[in-house]
């Protein structure tokens, strides 16, 4: 077993942890956000927005797959499923 395989296995439980204070707390996270983004783009006069909003977009979609909101399910597999029957031989 790796380094990296053993620290997965001790971090898996504060990663349950994490799940389910981002689960109990995400509208306050992503409030906090916004809160957060609207005073550094004050703070910048506006000059680097885009960047913010792009920053701020990314940290509430990690926020959101913390807590399992978009989570996939066991059976999709991320491809598209065959338009019709499978081609007889």
């Amino acid at each position: 077993m790796g380094l990296l395989d053993s620290l997965k296995t001790k971090l898996d439980p504060a990663k349950g942890k994490v799940s389910h204070l981002a689960q109990q707390h995400g509208g306050k996270i992503q409030h906090g956000l916004d809160k957060a983004a609207r005073a550094v783009d004050e703070r910048t006069k506006g000059k680097y927005s885009d960047r913010i909003q792009t920053g701020t977009g990314k940290a509430k979609d990690a926020m959101d797959r913390l807590a399992h909101k978009n989570d996939p399910g066991p059976d999709a597999g991320g491809t598209t499923p065959p338009a019709g029957p499978p081609p007889t031989s």
